[in-house]
């Protein structure tokens, strides 16, 4: 006797599962696809329920919908855990400064960088923070993004915070792709605290921290909070005392750390158990040690320093090496870099990062999911996930990472449904 389904995806050349390991592929275990040739997925109530050969599920199975995948190539759907939506305007002009010979840090320094956008980010509404962002976030689904987090930041005082998460949420009930909200008031000082950092991370611990937490209690979820510990922004005595405050509040934790300097950022952060440490360009060697002693992810942004023209890229042997954890994101921002395509970060991290195509495949799917706290739910294809598939335009995984800027996503599936 057949059994119904909603959905059954069959005849696809490679069926690319990306299987958990008791948690996200580690070390040199990573890049295993569980890859079934002529392979067939069945969904149900937006979840697979059953994977394998296409004849065996084909007799096992009749589908309310069948998609034939002739051939092409089936993987879960991407998930970025690092992105700065939403935001207000661009700045194409300090791209050009940049062009122009002055550094990310110096066009901060005077006043542009992060508190450009915030000055826009504070004028608007949160309808227009959705209407300016919602075709960002089109534009990820059609490269096969399902799931992204998304970070406060532009605000920079607690009224204008709030004021991001309320459009995150908007933006995550208007549009497919599922949106992890993170708190991100520790991003950069504001021109009011401009040399009185001290005065501003009082003023987090006092009022903004709290206030998001009050926020998150309204509506029954858990937010992450991240601190940008740089040379700059905070230091780490800074951070610290702002993500120990965060996990009191019932936050989980994210840290930005050594994108440009080394402060102990990523230990930290292994330390007080983040999800995530992200950026990691200048990250010491005993940082990389304790991730692989450690359950911290570790996010390479490979569009951060191709975007800013800088040579130096996270080191991911290193971290594998070592036993750790590794995903991909794109870092999505006005600043740096503008990029909404992961298969572009795959192409990136190919070639900047030294990783192979499964490598770098994992990295954007099950393993992002780890890094947002979504790893027994979305990024694998193994059944009792949420059903969350692209297929490709291509018979073979290998053609991501390869090639780029052409977008190879044919067809997108969020919870059992096509979306792209």
């Amino acid at each position: 006797m057949t059994e119904h389904v909603d959905l059954l995806i069959h005849s696809a050349g490679q069926l690319c599962l990306v299987p958990p390991h008791d948690g996200p592929q580690r070390g040199a275990a990573l890049g295993d696809l569980g890859l079934i040739a002529d392979g067939a997925l069945a969904v149900a109530d937006g979840r697979v329920v059953a994977a394998g050969p296409s004849a065996a599920l084909r007799a096992r199975f009749r589908a309310t919908q069948t998609i034939d995948a002739a051939g092409r190539c089936v993987l879960p759907g991407f998930v970025d855990p690092h992105t700065h939506l939403p935001w207000q305007g661009d700045r194409a002009a300090e791209f050009e400064q940049r062009l122009a010979g002055a550094t990310y840090m110096e066009i901060m320094a005077a006043g542009g960088g992060i508190m450009s956008t915030v000055r826009q980010t504070r004028r608007a509404t949160v309808a227009e923070l959705v209407e300016a962002n919602r075709p960002r976030l089109a534009r990820m689904l059609r490269h096969g993004t399902t799931s992204a987090e998304a970070k406060t930041g532009y605000g920079l005082d607690t009224a204008a915070e709030l004021k991001q998460l309320d459009a995150i949420m908007a933006l995550g009930d208007s549009q497919p792709v599922e949106l992890t909200p993170t708190f991100l008031p520790a991003h950069a000082v504001p021109e009011e605290y401009r040399g009185d950092t001290e005065g501003y991370v009082r003023y987090l611990l006092e009022d903004t921290l709290p206030a998001g937490a009050a926020w998150m209690r309204a509506r029954g979820i858990v937010l992450f909070c991240d601190v940008f510990c740089e040379d700059g922004a905070f230091d780490l005595d800074q951070t610290r005392r702002i993500l120990e405050a965060a996990t009191a509040l019932g936050y989980r934790l994210k840290v930005h750390a050594d994108e440009f300097v080394g402060l102990g950022g990523t230990k930290l952060a292994v330390e007080l158990g983040a999800v995530s440490a992200d950026h990691l360009v200048r990250t010491p060697e005993a940082d990389i040690i304790a991730l692989g002693r450690g359950d911290t992810v570790a996010v390479g942004l490979p569009g951060t320093p191709f975007g800013l023209a800088h040579h130096d890229y996270t080191p991911a042997k290193a971290i594998l090496a070592a036993g750790g954890a590794l995903a991909l994101a794109t870092d999505l921002n006005p600043g740096t870099t503008w990029c909404e395509s992961m298969p572009m970060v795959i192409a990136l991290a190919c070639r900047y990062m030294g990783l192979t195509q499964a490598q770098a495949v994992v990295a954007a799917t099950l393993n992002a999911a780890w890094a947002i706290g979504r790893g027994h739910d979305v990024g694998s294809l193994t059944p009792g996930f949420q059903a969350d598939a692209i297929i490709l335009g291509v018979a073979d995984y290998r053609q991501l990472g390869y090639r780029y800027g052409t977008n190879l996503v044919e067809t997108v599936i969020k919870r059992g449904q096509v979306v792209v």
